[in-house]
């Protein structure tokens, strides 16, 4: 590819979801919207390179998308009749004016998260549709990333627009009460891409950093766009906290590093600042209490200086906000190291029949810590040999077979 060619990449994977979300206001369908950005990527890869690349590449883009919006709407309907409901040409366009109501926003791209999350897909639906509209990401990234077929993902994402478009789903801010039940759908869906990245379930790598900087870049967008919405900061605040870690997480050769193990020189100082920024405008909401948590290992020097009881306690606040056993289960661990192994056995064997954690490899992982610790070698080493075999990813299963082996003194 030529020098102009992978500018115009590049700048097209930066601007994509603005243009997208620009034109999605126009025809009022994100799938019409997507492949008009496309046609404006054809018309720069075929034109910069007579003409030179603009002075605002992001711009022309803009520009030559919204045309092609505005002329498929002519072509649609009369021209005065859809100038009146699009309420101005692209040429004399004055800006918007202010909002009437301070909770009414303005925002295309806004528009363009909340439509890619809506509640009518499916949660991987959205997560892939939102990863392709607003994560600039090729089909063929996405089903790398997940470790999917890429004729799967292509398919989900077409059938996602297909679902927005006979839903009639309105490309809109939602108001009043709907916010609230919506705005928890964005979070979860950038929240799920970021932990697949930090933890992934399946494959041969431990993370996959791409993921978390793609969570991480949708959550700073979303700061930016809703500067009032306290559970907004408070998931910005967790994936900065949570990212300053990732390179001390792995190995030379990719094995994972227990926290406990970790070289905290590695993390990095200017994602905590960030984070520990963004918790003092975050709330007390399930995002804001896990960031909390992040923020005591994050202030912790060394692992022995980590405040376990302010974690415990953190943990009785979350679970009480977003109960679920995989929540238990952490507020186990964080009470053995607060209160010892003997208690938190307890809470992890009253976890034992729960269904949610039938196939999850940290239970027995967990079981098996508490258990060595409690001098309960032979009984550790079967859990952690169960663990191993329940997680379906290779870095992990080799760690935990590792700690079956390894001499309990």
């Amino acid at each position: 590819m030529t020098d102009t060619g992978q500018t115009v990449e590049a700048v097209f994977r930066i601007e994509s979801a603005r243009i997208i979300a620009g034109v999605a206001r126009i025809v009022r369908d994100v799938g019409i919207a997507e492949e008009i950005a496309q046609d404006a990527l054809v018309a720069a890869l075929e034109q910069w390179p007579e003409s030179g690349v603009p002075d605002n590449p992001g711009a022309w883009l803009m520009a030559t998308a919204k045309h092609r919006a505005i002329d498929l709407v002519r072509r649609r309907e009369t021209y005065a009749r859809k100038l009146a409901e699009v309420g101005r040409t692209l040429a004399d366009a004055p800006p918007p004016g202010p909002p009437a109501d301070p909770d009414d926003i303005d925002d295309d791209l806004l528009r363009l998260i909340f439509t890619a999350c809506h509640p009518v897909l499916s949660t991987r639906a959205r997560i892939a549709l939102t990863l392709r509209l607003l994560g600039g990401l090729t089909t063929q990234e996405i089903a790398r990333a997940f470790l999917a077929s890429e004729p799967a993902v292509a398919q989900r994402i077409v059938r996602a627009k297909r679902a927005l478009a006979k839903a009639g789903v309105p490309f809109e801010v939602p108001y009043g009460p709907d916010r609230d039940a919506r705005l928890s759908s964005v979070l979860e869906v950038i929240y799920l891409v970021f932990n697949e990245g930090y933890s992934a379930t399946s494959g041969d790598d431990l993370v996959r950093p791409g993921l978390c900087e793609d969570a991480l870049r949708l959550a700073r967008v979303l700061q930016g766009l809703m500067p009032r919405e306290p559970e907004v900061h408070g998931l910005a605040a967790l994936l900065e906290l949570q990212s300053s870690r990732i390179a001390a997480r792995t190995g030379r050769d990719g094995e994972p590093v227990l926290l406990a193990d970790q070289d905290r020189t590695r993390w990095n100082r200017m994602l905590i600042l960030r984070g520990l920024d963004a918790l003092t405008r975050a709330g007390r909401g399930p995002y804001s209490t896990q960031a909390a948590i992040a923020a005591c290992h994050a202030r912790a020097v060394r692992y022995e200086d980590t405040d376990w009881a302010m974690i415990a306690a953190l943990y009785d606040r979350l679970i009480a906000l977003a109960p679920s056993p995989v929540v238990a289960l952490n507020r186990a661990v964080a009470v053995s190291m607060a209160h010892g192994p003997a208690a938190a056995l307890e809470l992890v064997d009253a976890l034992k029949d729960e269904p949610a954690l039938s196939g999850y490899h940290l239970l027995p992982s967990v079981r098996g810590d508490l258990l060595r610790r409690l001098g309960r070698p032979d009984e550790a080493r079967a859990e952690f040999h169960r663990a191993a075999a329940l997680t379906g990813n290779e870095r992990e299963r080799d760690l935990l077979l590792r700690r079956a082996s390894a001499d309990p003194s």
